[in-house]
């Protein structure tokens, strides 16, 4: 068939030529009602969904961290020699059980505490890429290189005082519950 054709056979079809009955309506309403009244529709499907959302989100949480730590671990400093790649495998390492630990002591008590050490973080992260882009600018200079394992030092050293700041608080509450003994 030709371009021609087609179109008038298109333009000659009437392909809307179905009416719903008149009580479609109705007999939808009476099935939906039922479905409901059963518990079919909504339980099992919320179940599922769920079930299917909270795999998702901890896919995409677990995602979302391995490629922070996974970018990490693809810089070009990894790429510099073998001593370089395992130095920062070992940093990438500390600072992940750092964040670990740090998540873990999430209370309301810390909560400012742990949101302002994490803003610091990323900071400190942001800083990380451009010393990225300056290795690779500068041909594996070992100023950059330096700077770089020290970024990874001053990450450490910010979770592990906030870590210790969060013990105290944890030491100073205890000790406010211990004198309020009855």
């Amino acid at each position: 068939m030709k371009i021609n054709e087609f179109e008038e056979f298109f333009e000659s079809a009437n392909f809307d030529i179905e009416e719903p009955q008149t009580d479609h309506r109705d007999k939808f309403a009476r099935k939906l009602e039922k479905s409901r009244k059963s518990g079919k529709a909504g339980s099992n499907s919320r179940k599922i969904w769920s079930g299917l959302l909270s795999i998702a989100a901890i896919l995409a949480l677990v995602l979302l961290l391995s490629n922070n730590f996974n970018q990490a671990n693809q810089s070009d400093l990894a790429s510099i020699s073998p001593e370089m790649k395992q130095t920062q495998q070992f940093y990438s390492g500390l600072i992940e059980k750092e964040l670990i630990a740090l998540n873990a002591e999430a209370t309301p008590e810390t909560q400012m505490i742990i949101k302002d050490a994490l803003q610091q973080l990323k900071k400190l992260e942001n800083r990380y890429k451009r010393m990225e882009n300056d290795l690779l600018e500068s041909g594996n200079d070992k100023r950059v290189i330096h700077a770089m394992i020290q970024n990874f030092q001053q990450r450490i050293d910010l979770l592990s005082e906030v870590l210790e700041q969060i013990e105290n608080i944890k030491s100073l509450n205890n000790q406010n519950y211990e004198s309020n003994t009855i």
